[in-house]
């Protein structure tokens, strides 16, 4: 008797028809008809003419714009996913709707296991989210306690709160600054507390927003080497960036995105063969036409 085919794997994130639009107004010069445009015997060749002292009318039109354009996407548990495109692309979108701070227009989105649309407070007990702007607002607190403050607002008692903070500080190198104002973290220490900020409450999906952004050489190894160690634990972790050699470095899977659609989709290997390309870089290049840190087109926001 043949053995049953293995139950697929868990999903940590999965998307199905996503699509997002944004009412949009345009203006419009409409000209007022002027008192020769019903003068008999007109020439019909000529032009209307109109009274300079009869300004134009301005017109408001309603359009959407779709953002994120029925997007399907699957992610594993445990993996480094990097989720790639220029600004304009739809990627902030689709990461803020993942993220419960969107409502998406149509289609489905669950992050672990929960319905983002449905469910919103399950998804946000199981997910971690550092922003581009981090999360440190305590800048005259210490790194343990803005720990602190963050597992209680977990829910944590105090001395579970406190246990908690001592066990990021150790996991991400910051024993010897715990008690000293974040004001004095240099940059790479900042955003290590930031991410150790996402992880408090122990989310399985940690989403990382362009998390190496402004760091030096060395602050962003040292980032990665976190990054690895939560992939290690166990942590699936939805990496954005603007830094291809990071995805190159960290991502198990990468997806490219471009004018709301999803347009690759691979592991670095696998789209560097796909493309005849030596770095994702190039691969980036020839599936878009520009380079990723060229482009300069904001994307839409709600």
């Amino acid at each position: 008797m043949l053995d049953s085919a293995p139950a697929p794997a868990p999903l940590a994130i999965e998307v199905r028809g996503l699509k997002k639009t944004f009412p949009v107004r345009t203006r419009g010069a409409v000209p007022k008809p002027g008192p020769s445009d019903s003068q008999a015997g007109a020439n019909p060749a000529s032009p209307p003419e109109r009274s300079p002292s009869i300004p134009a009318q301005q017109s408001r039109r309603s359009a959407t714009v779709e953002a994120v354009s029925g997007i399907d996407l699957d992610v594993p548990h445990g993996q480094v996913f990097a989720f790639l495109g220029p600004n304009g692309a739809g990627k902030t979108t689709t990461l803020r709707i993942l993220t419960t701070l969107l409502p998406a227009t149509s289609g489905t989105a669950k992050v672990a296991g929960y319905d983002v649309s449905t469910q919103q407070d399950q998804v946000r007990r199981h997910i971690g989210y550092v922003g581009q702007l981090g999360g440190t607002d305590l800048d005259h607190a210490t790194g343990r306690e803005n720990l602190v403050l963050a597992a209680r607002l977990y829910g944590l008692r105090k001395p579970e709160a406190l246990s908690r903070a001592a066990e990021l500080l150790e996991g991400f190198d910051l024993t010897a600054l715990a008690d000293q104002e974040t004001s004095t973290y240099s940059g790479g220490q900042r955003r290590r507390l930031d991410v150790a900020l996402g992880m408090v409450g122990q989310p399985s999906v940690l989403f990382l927003d362009e998390p190496s952004t402004g760091l030096d050489p060395q602050n962003r190894m040292n980032l990665w080497d976190q990054v690895r160690r939560l992939r290690a634990q166990g942590t699936t972790v939805f990496l954005t960036t603007h830094y291809l050699d990071e995805a190159d470095a960290l991502a198990d899977d990468v997806a490219i995105m471009d004018h709301g659609q999803i347009i690759a989709r691979g592991t670095p290997a696998q789209l560097k063969a796909r493309t005849g390309s030596a770095t994702l870089d190039d691969v980036f290049l020839t599936l878009t036409g520009r380079a990723l840190r060229d482009t300069d087109v904001q994307e839409v926001r709600s």
